[in-house]
């Protein structure tokens, strides 16, 4: 009597686990799926993120950043950070800016935005959120808040050297 033949079961495996590390990049690729804040769009000279748990790595163009991360620029250095509504922050040197907050619905373009400036300088340049509601926009530092009206400022905090 000849031998039961036995299936091979490693294809099936490998082609849903490929199907499925597939799907998970055009998910990546699709804006709308995104639970990131925002990416770092120019990096200059020595900039670290840090995460939420005090873990610092240094930045790149293109890094993904979250609510709850922190951005470090050294002496003659600057980031900007493209968040997903269009809001832009360009960081100047010798700063710490926390992304403290970050909602937005792309749909309805509802959503906030905070964040605090613990040092240096920041300019901002609000996106659909500012657009929509200028209210939900709020920058702290360590002697203001500044409640968002315009669309384009500049601030400086602590010490700046």
């Amino acid at each position: 009597m000849p031998a039961p033949h036995r299936r091979s079961h490693a294809l099936p495996i490998v082609l849903c686990s490929t199907l499925w590390a597939l799907q998970g990049s055009a998910l990546a690729a699709d804006p709308s799926s995104d639970t990131h804040a925002g990416l770092l769009k120019t990096v200059r000279g020595e900039v670290q993120l840090q995460d939420a748990q005090g873990a610092t790595a240094p930045a790149r163009v293109g890094d993904a950043v979250n609510a709850r991360q922190r951005i470090v620029t050294g002496a003659e250095s600057g980031a900007s950070l493209v968040l997903r509504d269009g809001t832009t922050f360009v960081i100047g040197p010798q700063s710490s800016f926390d992304l403290q907050t970050f909602r937005y619905d792309s749909q309805t373009h509802d959503g906030s935005v905070v964040g605090r400036l613990a040092r240096g300088t920041l300019r901002m340049v609000t996106g659909l959120i500012g657009k929509a509601t200028p209210e939900a926009i709020r920058i702290d530092t360590p002697t203001a808040t500044i409640g968002i009206r315009g669309t384009d400022f500049i601030v400086s905090a602590g010490e700046t050297l």
